[in-house]
């Protein structure tokens, strides 16, 4: 069928072409303005300059009809690839349609509506028990990481460095993780209080230091203002084995130090959370609550023997001074502290604690 259209296409265009050339051969031999004593050799040489140019017309011509050719069967032999290109993307304007869509409803003016609403407010009981009204889902909540969970993801790998019976139970929150003195470093400054002692935890938190001054043998008392790290801390000191050495109060540690005596308090105040290693010098003026000159003043009302867990990038100048605030000058030694070759922290040592 291709070939006979082609056939038919090379045909009409020979036909137009000789006609053409007709004409312009009768314009040349038969012209108007042609005199009339034209000599034989002047008419011949015009007649060849016709079929010259007849023949550049044809060869013109066939050149034309060869790309002409060309083109409508590339475009024959395209159309099938165009149709299915067009065919895959009506189908998938189809399937990108989201589940969730649903049509406009029809406007309130149409005649179908009202009686689809008075149908809905007064069904049939024979309709309610085929189609039982089915309350629309809503959709689920998504999960949200609580901050407890967050500092867990972060600090998990140090879980048995901050407590080595954590596998069995022990409980902290998003502050615990990073605030709890490392279990070997709590070990380590418990040593230094007598056997038998009765010791002040000012800011107890979730029981790390607590728990290793019971295991010692001496008697705590843990301050914590936050009810929550307090039963956290009960639960912890349960675990250990040592709940029973241990009383927890809920309170503010500067209200209730003028009414306490110890034989040695234990300050670990917060630091200002994880942030607090950007600073190159830590002073005491950033401890919280309050400054470590009040909190220092606020611990000699109860024991000459103050044991202090500071950063790592504290001004040991200002730390030396806090033995100083005392008449007579309290004996002061500082050691660094470091779990699994990290440096974690320094601990100050007054009075009777230091060596």
């Amino acid at each position: 069928m291709i070939a006979q259209q082609l056939l038919a296409i090379n045909k009409i265009h020979s036909r137009v072409l000789l006609s053409s050339s007709w004409f312009y051969f009768q314009i040349l031999t038969t012209g108007e303005d042609q005199p009339a004593n034209t000599s034989l050799s002047s008419v011949m040489a015009k007649r060849s300059a016709t079929a010259v140019f007849i023949a550049r017309r044809r060869a013109k011509a066939v050149t034309h009809l060869r790309n002409v050719t060309h083109r409508f069967l590339r475009l024959l032999a395209a159309s099938p690839k165009i149709a299915r290109r067009r065919q895959r993307q009506r189908h998938r304007s189809l399937i990108a349609v989201p589940a969730s869509f649903r049509p406009p409803p029809p406007p309130l003016g149409t005649s179908e509506k009202p009686r689809c609403a008075i149908q809905s407010r007064t069904p049939s009981p024979t309709h309610e028990a085929e189609t039982p009204h089915q309350k629309p889902k809503l959709p689920e909540p998504a999960h949200e990481e609580s901050p407890a969970d967050a500092a867990a993801g972060k600090y998990w790998a140090h879980r048995h460095s901050l407590f080595s019976l954590y596998d069995r139970g022990v409980r902290m929150d998003a502050e615990g993780w990073y605030s709890a003195t490392p279990e070997p470093i709590a070990a380590a400054q418990a040593a230094r209080a007598a056997p038998a002692g009765l010791v002040v935890d000012a800011f107890a938190g979730v029981g790390g230091n607590s728990i290793q001054f019971a295991a010692r043998g001496c008697y705590v008392i843990a301050v914590e203002i936050d009810p929550c790290k307090v039963e956290l801390a009960r639960h912890n000191a349960r675990i250990y084995g040592v709940e029973d050495m241990i009383e927890f109060v809920v309170g503010d540690f500067f209200r209730l130090a003028p009414s306490l005596k110890a034989d040695l308090v234990f300050l670990s105040p917060p630091w200002g959370g994880p942030s607090y290693n950007q600073t190159p010098i830590y002073t005491l003026d950033m401890l919280k609550p309050k400054d470590g000159y009040t909190l220092f003043q606020a611990a000699q009302k109860i024991a000459r023997d103050i044991i202090m867990f500071l950063p790592r990038n504290v001004d040991m100048v200002q730390v030396e001074e806090l033995s100083w605030l005392c008449s007579p000058p309290l004996d002061f030694e500082s050691e660094e502290n470091y779990v699994r070759h990290r440096f974690k922290g320094i601990t100050a040592y007054f009075g009777n604690a230091a060596r």
